[in-house]
């Protein structure tokens, strides 16, 4: 059983390889006749799938056709050239043509995972007895679409991180005149507002004291989207150390949970010839 649906993979597999530049299936430098091909992106590009899903080790997940170090060397070159970062961004923006991303209501949250073993944006977990732990603060529109994350250490607060949250906006273009950031109690302090009236936005924060349920506003849209990555066990419990894999596997699923929602949107408006014979 693939590990997404051939209706989600193919298309994110046909926008990636437009992404990758022209290789030889030979290494320029090794004389013929003493060398292997090059392994297939497309092989490699299949088992970051199953790396994000899985949440395996690179061992665990390699076999005959590609090694671990392939995996990984694959993986630092895609990083370096910037085609995770440059796919969500085209899914970001294939979805703002078709569906419209809505940006006049956003959501911004913290939530905290595992990081055994720890790393460069690793802390001390306040809720899981000082084991080493990652927060991410996510900012969505208000249907839920991944706009961008900042990841830090578990044992920072939510609120220091907001200003550099709300920086990822201007990585989206132009934006509506007014906009709406749904915070939760956490966020409630000047410092906040402070934050919020510099860059002209208007909040709608849950008091603290003050007991409300969640849909009582449209901040439900982040703790889904939060849901939806933890699904992806790599981000759930997060085994990389450098902070650039992570935000690698993060964009990765950004683009997987960007993509996937565009198509489900699109099915009962839109016609092509891979649309799913269900509305997935």
């Amino acid at each position: 059983m693939p590990v997404l649906p051939s209706w989600l993979t193919e298309p994110l597999w046909d926008q990636f390889a437009v992404l990758l530049p022209e290789r030889s299936e030979y290494h320029p430098n090794h004389p013929p006749g003493c060398h292997r091909r090059r392994i297939s992106d497309r092989i490699v590009f299949d088992r970051m799938l199953q790396l994000l899903r899985f949440g395996c080790s690179y061992e665990a997940i390699a076999d005959t056709t590609c090694s671990a170090t392939t995996i990984r060397s694959r993986r630092d070159e895609w990083i370096q050239l910037g085609v995770f970062a440059r796919l969500k961004q085209i899914a970001l923006d294939s979805y703002d043509r078709i569906a419209g991303l809505i940006l006049d209501q956003i959501a911004v949250d913290g939530s905290i995972t595992k990081a055994p073993g720890g790393g460069e944006v690793a802390g001390r977990s306040p809720v899981d007895r000082g084991k080493q732990g990652l927060k991410r603060s996510g900012m969505t529109d208000g249907y839920g679409i991944p706009l961008g994350r900042v990841l830090a250490g578990a044992n920072r607060h939510d609120s220091p991180l907001l200003a550099r949250t709300l920086d990822r906006l201007d990585e989206l273009g132009p934006l509506p005149d007014d906009i709406t950031v749904h915070l939760d109690a956490g966020y409630d302090s000047d410092k906040t507002r402070a934050v919020l009236g510099e860059r002209g936005l208007r909040s709608r924060i849950a008091h603290k004291g003050e007991k409300a349920p969640i849909q009582a506003s449209q901040r439900w849209h982040v703790e889904r989207t939060h849901a939806w990555q933890n699904a992806f066990h790599r981000l759930a419990r997060c085994y990389e150390r450098r902070a650039v894999v992570g935000d690698a596997f993060f964009d990765l699923a950004d683009a997987v949970i960007t993509v996937r929602s565009l198509i489900r949107r699109a099915w009962t408006t839109h016609r092509w010839d891979e649309r799913p014979d269900r509305r997935p």
